[in-house]
């Protein structure tokens, strides 16, 4: 992947996509076929195969049928393959939302609802997994000053959805290490402050979430750049995904020294909190917003 995700644009993969992707490039490679043998079977150019394994489009259940025939798939293993190619194509429940969410931050809430460890950093503001309502709609107003108030709601509402994953039987571990600075950094008000410190002191005490906050004390770190989540899945053909935000829309890496670099950071960083340390600061600074 390792790759942008401009403003606008490319439609981004779903998990199940990447997954069939790469069990097409594994089939291709244990057999032998080359990128242009498995190109001419389907009359197209190596290029589409090699984009097709990488998720960048969609699978066509007769070009994936057509594959599984040249690499001598038997015929269960062809049935299977082709209900989960028709699965894939489907639009997950976002797909309402399509109006105000970005091409590139797709591919996120896809990755998000498919992982199995969540691990997020935030210098600036509350992770949107744990931001209440009020929070989310004064970050959301900032970040798109020219939206209507219509379509404001419905980003927050999205992201609100976002949050029922954590309420899952397979809910996912979440590690969130985030700056003393975002608490400080007042959003839509006293009231709607002490609100989201209640939200974070809630979510602290479920089993699958820590919270990390890391205090001014410790002056410059290694992570202190720009925020990041990286991604675990329980399915082997998927590497650790690593997303990361610009101004203007975002990169993906799943290269490994890219991952483990990211992962580094995140482990020698929850270092410099404790999770006493944390909830004291998240207590002391509700009492700042009273």
């Amino acid at each position: 992947m390792s790759e942008a995700r401009p403003g606008g644009g490319t439609s981004a993969p779903t998990v199940l996509r990447m997954i069939l992707g790469r069990r097409l490039k594994d089939l291709r490679e244990s057999v032998g076929v080359s990128l242009e043998d498995a190109a001419r079977a389907l009359r197209v150019a190596p290029l589409t195969i090699r984009r097709m394994e990488k998720a960048e489009v969609g699978l066509k259940v007769p070009y994936v049928e057509k594959l599984l025939q040249t690499y001598g798939a038997d015929a269960q293993e062809t049935a299977e393959f082709l209900d989960l190619a028709e699965q894939a194509g489907r639009p997950g429940w976002w797909h309402s939302y399509r109006d105000v969410l970005p091409g590139w931050f797709t591919a996120y809430v896809s990755l998000e609802s498919d992982a199995r460890t969540l691990r997020t950093y935030e210098p600036h503001y509350v992770t949107g997994l744990l931001q209440t309502h009020g929070y989310a709609l004064g970050v959301l107003r900032a970040g798109f000053p020219n939206e209507s108030d219509e379509d404001l709601e419905r980003r927050v509402d999205l992201r609100l959805r976002r949050q029922s994953l954590l309420d899952r039987p397979d809910t996912p571990t979440l590690w969130v290490v985030m700056e003393e600075a975002v608490l400080h950094r007042v959003i839509g008000g006293p009231e709607v402050m002490r609100e989201q410190i209640d939200r974070l002191l809630e979510a602290s005490e479920l089993p699958t979430v820590t919270i990390d906050v890391v205090p001014f004390s410790v002056g410059a770190h290694v992570g202190a750049f720009a925020p990041f989540t990286y991604f675990r899945f329980d399915a082997p053909e998927l590497p650790d995904v690593v997303y990361t935000e610009l101004l203007s829309g975002s990169v993906y890496f799943d290269q490994r020294p890219d991952v483990v670099a990211h992962l580094e950071a995140h482990n020698r960083m929850s270092l410099l909190a404790s999770t006493s340390d944390s909830k004291a600061l998240l207590n002391r600074m509700r009492k700042e917003y009273a």
